[in-house]
């Protein structure tokens, strides 16, 4: 239980509204988050979510439905900080949040882990060491172990700090997810380059679309990484570390470089360069006539 009469009587309720700062009790963000911030990025993540979703029910597309899914898990996190502008010491739009913008990239990474498949299929097993279906089962599995734990992490942390308690075990297990997160995709990105190697070697030219959609996969997935190193040594740092008191750093390091990650491929979108057996079922099985090679 809450011993409530250690918390000021303006924000004993979890849903108050109360924005000036308390005396000797700071800001459950160490900072007011930014108003324009909240909504420059809600807004951004609104329209990559329109246009993924949109994309998803025309046509049926596996990356498109994980990227639509990253989108709205992003939009709701910055959703949230616009209503802590308002409200910053408000519990719910704090646990709001954080539960979510620590779990979106998982989305994100999901979809360049089916995107790589797909090349694999247009380009001939020979161009991979592991087949597309292995690539789904061993990251999309990786995927969503990062996702349990960063999701138990962020709500215990978010719930301690509510309860006025220690947020440290639930920040350990973030940090364990996140880090996680880093070494499946220091794996996939191996893979990918020698998949690279590998097409190059055999002599195969991508078409234009194609060659498009690879490079925005691989910029996808340097924002993802570069975030991810952040969040750790943000959240390695601790909840009074310099860069968690400093939204500047948030706001360029985890904000902008989702919106990157997510937006890229409005612009280059796989869903309308792959046609065919590319944008099956990931975990489908395939038969070798199936490999355009």
């Amino acid at each position: 239980m809450i011993d409530l009469s250690r918390i000021p009587l303006p924000i004993r309720n979890p849903n108050n509204c109360h924005a000036d700062p308390i005396p000797g009790w700071p800001y459950s963000y160490g900072y007011r988050p930014s108003l324009a911030a909240g909504v420059i990025f809600s807004l951004l993540f609104a329209l990559a979510l329109f246009v993924h979703t949109f994309l998803a029910f025309r046509l049926r597309r596996w990356t498109s439905i994980l990227l639509a899914v990253g989108a709205l898990t992003e939009l709701i996190g910055w959703a949230g900080r616009t209503w802590s502008s308002a409200c910053p010491y408000n519990a719910n739009a704090y646990l709001m949040q954080i539960t979510t913008l620590i779990i979106a990239p998982v989305f994100v990474t999901g979809a360049l882990y089916v995107l790589l498949g797909m090349f694999i299929v247009l380009v001939g097993q020979r161009s991979s060491l592991l087949s597309p279906r292995m690539y789904a089962i061993v990251f999309l599995t990786c995927d969503l172990v990062s996702l349990v734990i960063q999701a138990v992490g962020g709500a215990m942390a978010s719930i301690a700090s509510s309860n006025l308690e220690d947020p440290w075990p639930g920040t350990k297990i973030m940090i364990g997810g996140v880090a996680f997160q880093l070494i499946a995709m220091t794996a996939f990105a191996i893979l990918a380059i020698d998949f690279v190697r590998r097409t190059v070697a055999l002599g195969h030219k991508l078409a234009r679309p194609h060659r498009f959609v690879l490079i925005a996969m691989f910029v996808s997935l340097i924002a993802v990484y570069v975030r991810n190193i952040f969040r750790t040594v943000e959240l390695s740092e601790g909840w009074k570390g310099h860069l968690m008191m400093h939204e500047k750093y948030f706001i360029a390091l985890d904000g902008f470089l989702m919106v990157l990650a997510v937006g890229v491929f409005i612009v280059f979108d796989p869903s309308r360069a792959f046609t065919g057996p590319q944008q099956q079922n990931p975990l489908a099985k395939r038969s070798s006539a199936e490999y355009q090679l």
